[in-house]
């Protein structure tokens, strides 16, 4: 008999239950590192795989390999206000500023400020006639200089995570990003040489969802396996009425 699931307190049962869904087949249906991938494309998502007058897409996206830590964040200044006449609080609140870092192996060929500006790669921008170049040609694989005009061009990345099974977990693109930190540090007796940036980045959009990836076995089979029916679509109406429910087996 499968264990129940807790959807509110009446249903209580910390020893016979989950909290709010089954997670028997938590092992395949987690997001991990590994199943993440993260792209740098260009500023705006909309922009994305747009072809030129020739039919050549102008704007793709680059998968970032050598990943080492990748963190996004968002704040929004919010401030409690209190009125005369009233002892209870309530709260104004402005735009979500968005920031982040990303630290990645130094090795032989692209370097992170050059993978970074791949919308700048992919219609062959002239950084080497800026008046402040990055790099000694268009062609280079190491793009450097942090105060090059380059560098006030802004990019987007687009993340999207993935379970074993294949199934989609969520995903977003980071619009108008722009490097506001460069690093590089290294010591005797490293193994390995690490660059790291950081970033502001003006909105995350959703990203990724309708991208196919096709597997030789389905989530479902795997389900099928252990007697599993993912029913957390039914917790809406559940949740509503304030009641509980099993997960029912195949």
């Amino acid at each position: 008999m499968p264990l129940g699931i807790t959807r509110n307190l009446e249903s209580w049962r910390f020893q016979d239950q989950y909290v709010e869904r089954a997670m028997d087949n938590a092992a395949y249906t987690s997001a991990h590192p590994d199943d993440s991938l993260v792209l740098a494309g260009p500023a705006r998502l909309d922009t994305v795989n747009v072809s030129n007058t020739a039919g050549n897409s102008i704007q793709s996206l680059l998968a970032i390999g050598m990943l080492q830590n990748v963190q996004f964040s968002q704040q929004k200044q919010t401030q409690p206000v209190q009125a005369i006449g009233s002892g209870r609080s309530f709260f104004v609140s402005g735009k979500a500023q968005g920031s982040g870092s990303m630290q990645r192996l130094f090795v032989n060929g692209r370097n992170l400020l050059r993978v970074l500006y791949h919308n700048a790669r992919a219609v062959s921008l002239p950084v080497e006639r800026l008046d402040d170049p990055a790099a000694r040609s268009v062609q280079s694989k190491f793009f450097i200089n942090l105060d090059s005009e380059l560098y006030l061009v802004p990019f987007g990345l687009g993340t999207v995570f993935r379970t074993k099974a294949h199934d989609f977990v969520g995903g977003f693109y980071s619009e108008l990003t722009m490097i506001t930190t460069y690093a590089v540090s290294f010591q005797a007796g490293m193994n390995q040489i690490a660059e790291q940036v950081q970033f502001l980045f003006d909105r995350l959009l959703p990203f990724g969802e309708d991208t196919l990836v096709r597997t030789s076995v389905s989530r479902a089979t795997l389900d099928t396996v252990i007697g599993f029916i993912d029913d957390v679509d039914n917790d809406v109406a559940s949740e509503k009425l304030g009641t509980s429910t099993v997960a029912s087996t195949v």
